[in-house]
């Protein structure tokens, strides 16, 4: 049985902006077909498919239907989920490069799940490898200790959802190496799972406290962090310091040059409690900066 929600955003909507929960384009919990947003997602009621689709002739209406023992859930988190509970007050940069943008893509809206675990999974097998690693452990994972999404449609689509908490924990060492996920990821995340309900209760607080708690945890920094806030819990001060692309890509929008992250500090310092709006707007406006030369191989040295 499916439940459907049809929801009208008081501001121009893109649904593109749901990309940020993708982890690569083969992960098994997000699907885009045809333009519908497809997601795999573990609600505190349970597992849930949810498909997001623009509707009308505006374009920025949408239309949202769910399925599983979680879907109600699910339906009542969709406008969170796309940016209607944030908060922009007083986000008006005197920089000319933003100014500009601003008028012609209007102000990023910063959505949340409220999902700790969801984003700090994969977030957690993206630390220090290559994105091809990354997405692979997170497929393996999925694929192997996940459980098929809800639903006639999902089905059809293979969309799962990520394995929970419980079943992380149990997870063995050297399933964990087949997996390409070495030692100092995995004790992380079992690390992450056997306290994940504390870590769902953390949804709310402010950014900064968010951030020490989170870091609390061995194996998790700050950029780890930065990545479950701006996804779990729409922190639009959140900005991912240590990512390999970022500092290079804000330096290449503003300068034309590649910047490391003390100089992206300096450059958003101003800009508190808006730093990762700033950066999602200069994506949106300029993109990544002109990738040369051969990618990053990842390493060989695991089964």
């Amino acid at each position: 049985m499916s439940l459907t929600r049809a929801w009208v955003p008081p501001y121009d909507l893109d649904l593109g902006a749901l990309l940020i929960h993708r982890r690569g384009p083969g992960d098994p919990t997000y699907r885009l077909v045809d333009g519908v947003h497809w997601r795999g997602i573990r609600t505190p009621d349970g597992p849930a498919t949810l498909a997001i689709r623009a509707r009308g002739e505006r374009g920025g209406d949408v239309e949202a239907t769910a399925w599983g023992s979680g879907a109600t859930w699910a339906l009542d988190s969709l406008p969170a989920m796309l940016g209607a509970e944030d908060d922009a007050a007083g986000f008006a940069p005197e920089d000319d490069l933003l100014q500009a943008a601003l008028q012609h893509f209007g102000v990023p809206r910063i959505g949340r799940t409220g999902l700790v675990l969801e984003a700090l999974v994969p977030a957690i097998l993206e630390q220090k490898v290559t994105g091809q690693e990354a997405f692979a452990g997170y497929r393996h994972l999925v694929n192997r200790y996940g459980e098929p999404a809800p639903g006639p449609a999902a089905a059809q689509i293979r969309l799962r959802v990520q394995p929970t908490a419980s079943v992380i924990r149990q997870v063995p060492s050297w399933w964990w190496l087949r997996m390409h996920v070495d030692p100092a990821r995995s004790r992380a995340l079992v690390t992450a799972a056997r306290v994940a309900d504390s870590l769902e209760r953390t949804v709310g607080l402010p950014g900064e406290e968010v951030e020490r708690r989170l870091t609390s945890l061995p194996g998790i920094g700050e950029w780890t962090a930065a990545e479950v806030r701006q996804r779990a819990h729409g922190d639009p001060d959140a900005v991912s310091y240590g990512d390999y692309h970022v500092a290079k890509d804000v330096g290449w929008a503003v300068t034309g040059e590649p910047w490391d992250d003390e100089q992206l500090r300096t450059f958003l310092a101003p800009y508190r409690p808006h730093r990762g709006r700033v950066v999602r707007l200069l994506y949106r406006a300029r993109g990544s900066r002109p990738r040369r030369g051969p990618r990053m191989a990842p390493r060989t040295h695991l089964p």
